[in-house]
């Protein structure tokens, strides 16, 4: 299996659908909107306007993230974008380790019936690739520090320290921030090399 990644512009928008929308379009999931809006937007959003608020996110120059495919088939997702422009910027819990302006990653999406097959890997690494691409110094995510346990499968988007070891990135402080009953931690992947 050879896993492609592309960055999810409009013209992917019904790729993108299926990784993060509802199977009915008036319900007001997350579209993976509630770490990359403030709250307050967050909870305006209902129904449909979240997809309409996603898809004119596909429409930036920036794309919202990466989508993964195994051919033409979408299996993975990850979200990426610089971490000023998210509520992280101003996370009480999630600490800035400097000043670097750095991308964040916060959620990772495996289609189910796909996990375990190493897409989470490789939608982690065409978003650190996407980030790079685009002048990222280093790219940041906040995953749980599970240390092997099992993680619940609707807490695990955030990634496992595991997953962002693998791909290189080091862990760069501790925070306050808990998902799923595991403490996150921010692992960082400088780029500037």
């Amino acid at each position: 299996m050879t896993i492609t990644t592309h960055p999810a512009t409009e013209d992917r928008f019904d790729d993108l659908a299926t990784m993060l929308g509802p199977k009915n379009p008036d319900s007001s999931v997350c579209w993976c909107l509630s770490h990359r809006i403030d709250s307050k937007t967050n909870r305006s959003l209902l129904g449909t306007a979240r997809a309409d608020y996603v898809l004119g996110l596909t429409r930036r120059p920036v794309a919202p993230g990466i989508l993964a495919y195994d051919g033409d088939d979408v299996v993975g997702w990850a979200a990426i974008a610089p971490r000023a422009e998210l509520p992280f910027a101003n996370s009480r819990k999630i600490p800035h380790v400097d000043d670097l302006p750095v991308w964040s990653i916060w959620c990772i999406r495996v289609r189910p019936g796909r996990r375990g097959q190493g897409i989470s890997h490789a939608a982690l690494a065409g978003a650190v690739e996407y980030a790079y691409e685009l002048g990222a110094p280093a790219v940041e995510g906040y995953p749980v520090d599970n240390q092997g346990q099992r993680v619940d499968p609707t807490m695990a988007y955030v990634g496992t320290r595991a997953v962002f070891e693998a791909a290189g990135f080091e862990l760069a402080a501790r925070t306050d921030s808990v998902s799923g009953g595991f403490p996150r931690v921010v692992m960082r992947l400088d780029l500037r090399i």
